[in-house]
């Protein structure tokens, strides 16, 4: 068996459908369930020491990486967790391959939901954002924006989504744990690829990836472009949008040297740049006059939004003595600019607001692991991060006179605010094995903020996993969590000079954003019925204080926090896997209910009757949706493979207070791809043929309603595209 397979059955845990392959194997991806604390197979021992560095031996220095990442998985385990875990190989018999953006693969795993697909917007179980992001178990600072477009698939050499009671090293982030493995080890082969991917709305996307080792070091670095016309979601039914052409790219780099026996340094660095064209919603009623206009084609709007994301990480790792650390300093600089069309967006909104966003944000993270004993694992970790945001709002208003009546002499707002502030936690828990059935995980963390609101809390963590049966594995668990608010989007507003003008909120109340607080309860159950076929089912219950939640209340795609006094989350996951031979298949399955009640800060967003209505009345939240469905299957005929995926959602809230629904949905994808060579002197070519919404289905995300919810959103229309990648 690979390392990289070992590895991968090490880190499951206990609601985990794992898609597993070695490189050899990487054409018959194989889908198993494994919990971590009951391993499928002994656990590989570690030298107490790494092999000395030899340069020139790729052999050695593979296997020497391959024991640090063994050594730094073990300091964030996912002991009793929910966690669906996808390797490169199975990413790469999707229909898209690796030309999939990250949030359609994540729309994979069992209780995700879709918001606009385009702009990388995902709700795990039911929760607006709260998501975080690891790479090789450094977690990512909070940025402007989110990082569905951020983030590409090309650099992941495996993806896994954990949910449910997290262990103590997991906080402030919680609903779901996004960790990203890159690519390392025997995983990474000197050599790349190069490629095109493109088709139906305009798309070019070229990619190149490349790795390899020099000396003690490997390296690996990708590089992506795109460029189509659906860069924004299509607020119309039409196939094509108006106004919505994107121009973005990424790059992602990463290295590991081996500077010792027992130490390695390890750098990450990404970097995302995007122009977007707001989309047009032709037909649109001005509502006012604004420069002596006061007819306006709402076709011809042209509204911009520009965005930026680079972020860097440098980490320390020592093994020593079965004593593992790692030490991480990271840093993270945001920008986001909404540029109006000041004319039309006053004549149709009343304002135009040129938004300007900038977050930095620099940090530490340190992790330690300490096997006391054969029964008893202990570890312990803090992680402290400074951010400073600013917030500026330059926004072109008309005034009202006496009566009420707008008055065409528009005149400017500006707003400008900025902060610096401190978010730090520490953690420290215990892995006790009672025996070999039953594995018990308890964890303390404490975590502080000092931002607009300064807060604290003690929060305790406990999971046990039992295995009373071979193939049948039970897990149970509690967390308390801890969410502040991302700062950016905490910021008051200076809401008073516009008092008699076009964009007068109905109330001036603004009581400040408060971080979230509460109690979340997981079990579940994973059973193997046959050796080609597993299942497993998982329930969960959360309960919150303070419940945070965001909106798009403005033309600009940038959102505006809040907090729900009280709200509960409830919902059940079924999972399950086959594989026979060369065809393979997967299927969730989700309900889920998410009731809030009360808005109890930044109440200026809202109208005065929802405001009455949200303070006696339990609703839905903007982003709950009661269920959700995906499906994949893959078959490998004569090294032609042939792929399928499925998504389904019986629609996001709409309407007043959320008391509606848009109507039910599912899409089907399709894919074809080959590898083959033209000549014996070049390496492989891989072609592949996608077909995204087969059936042409025409479904609403958004309809313009509900809380928070500026524009109508629909789903991609029917698109096909052709890719070619030439190994190198």
């Amino acid at each position: 068996m690979s390392p990289r397979i070992m590895r991968g059955l090490l880190l499951a845990s206990s609601s985990l459908i794992p898609f597993i392959v070695s490189d050899a194997q990487a054409q018959t991806a194989l889908p198993e369930i494994v919990v971590e604390a009951q391993r499928a197979a002994p656990p590989r021992q570690r030298p107490t020491t790494a092999p000395s560095p030899q340069p020139d031996s790729n052999a050695t220095l593979a296997a020497q990486n391959t024991q640090f990442d063994i050594a730094r998985d073990s300091l964030s385990p996912r002991f009793g967790a929910s966690t669906f875990d996808m390797n490169r190989a199975f990413i790469e018999t999707l229909p898209g391959g690796i030309n999939t953006p990250l949030n359609s693969v994540l729309l994979q795993t069992p209780g995700v939901s879709q918001d606009s697909t385009v702009n990388g917007d995902i709700h795990v179980r039911n929760e607006h954002a709260n998501v975080q992001y690891r790479i090789n178990g450094i977690t990512l600072p909070d940025g402007i924006s989110g990082f569905g477009r951020v983030l590409g698939t090309n650099f992941v050499g495996s993806l896994a989504l954990i949910t449910g009671a997290l262990p103590a090293q997991f906080g402030l982030r919680t609903a779901g744990i996004i960790d990203i493995q890159t690519p390392s080890g025997n995983s990474l082969q000197h050599g790349g690829s190069v490629g095109i991917y493109g088709g139906s709305f305009g798309t070019v996307s070229p990619s190149f990836e490349y790795g390899g080792r020099s000396g003690n070091t490997e390296y690996f670095v990708t590089g992506l472009g795109l460029t189509n016309n659906l860069g924004i979601q299509n607020p119309t039914d039409s196939h094509n949008a108006i106004h919505d052409r994107t121009y973005q790219g990424n790059f992602f780099s990463y290295t590991s040297t081996i500077l010792d026996a027992q130490t390695r340094l390890a750098t990450i660095f990404g970097n995302f740049t995007g122009h977007f064209q707001i989309p047009n919603n032709p037909g649109q009623t001005p509502q006012f006059t604004a420069f002596g206009v006061s007819n306006f084609d709402s076709a011809a709007l042209n509204e911009n939004q520009a965005e930026q994301n680079t972020f860097g990480v440098v980490a320390l790792q020592k093994s020593v003595n079965g004593l593992d650390l790692q030490l991480a300093a990271f840093s993270r600089y945001s920008t986001l600019h909404f540029i109006p069309d000041t004319i039309g967006d006053l004549v149709f909104n009343g304002i135009a607001s040129d938004v300007y966003r900038r977050s930095f944000a620099n940090g530490l993270q340190g992790d330690a692991a300490y096997k006391l004993n054969d029964a008893h694992t202990l570890r312990a970790g803090f992680t402290v991060t400074g951010e400073g945001t600013l917030n500026s709002n330059d926004s072109t208003v008309l005034p009202l006179d006496s009566g009420g009546t707008p008055v065409d002499t528009p005149f400017t707002v500006n707003d400008n605010l900025s902060k610096i502030g401190w978010i730090a936690g520490i953690y420290l828990q215990d892995e006790w094995r009672i025996n070999d059935k039953l594995t018990l995980n308890v964890g303390l963390r404490f975590d502080q903020m000092w931002q607009f609101v300064n807060a604290n809390q003690l929060s305790p963590r406990v999971n046990v996993v039992y295995k009373p049966l071979d193939g049948t594995t039970l897990h149970a668990g509690y967390a308390r969590y801890f969410t502040p608010p991302p700062q950016a989007i905490a910021a008051p507003a200076n809401i008073a000079p516009f008092a008699n003008t076009t964009a007068q909120p109905e109330t001036f109340q603004q009581s400040p954003v408060l971080p979230e607080r509460s109690h979340y309860f997981d079990a579940g159950i994973v059973q193997r019925i046959t050796p080609n076929l597993q299942v497993g089912i998982d329930a969960y219950y959360k309960i919150a204080r303070d419940l945070l939640d965001d909106g798009q209340f403005g033309a600009a795609l940038i959102l505006n926090g809040f907090n729900y006094e009280t709200a509960k989350n409830t919902g059940v996951e079924l999972t399950a896997s086959y594989k026979d031979g060369n065809f393979s298949a997967y299927g969730n399955l989700a309900w889920a209910r998410q009731l809030a009640k009360n808005i109890v800060s930044n109440q200026y967003l809202f109208g005065l009757d929802e405001l009455a209505y949200i303070a006696n009345n339990y609703i839905y939240t903007d982003h709950a949706q009661t269920w959700t469905a995906s499906a994949g299957a893959s078959y490998l005929w004569q090294n032609t493979r042939f792929s399928a995926d499925m998504v389904y959602g019986s629609g996001l809230r709409s309407g007043f207070a959320n008391t509606e629904h848009v109507p039910p949905y599912a899409t089907v994808n399709l894919g074809i791809s080959r590898e083959f060579k033209v000549s014996p002197d070049l390496k492989p070519i891989t072609a592949r043929f996608t077909v995204v919404n087969v059936f042409d289905t025409v479904y609403q995300i958004r309809d313009g309603s509900g809380i928070g919810v500026f524009a109508p959103q629909f789903g991609t229309r029917r698109g096909f595209f052709v890719g070619l990648s030439q190994k190198l």
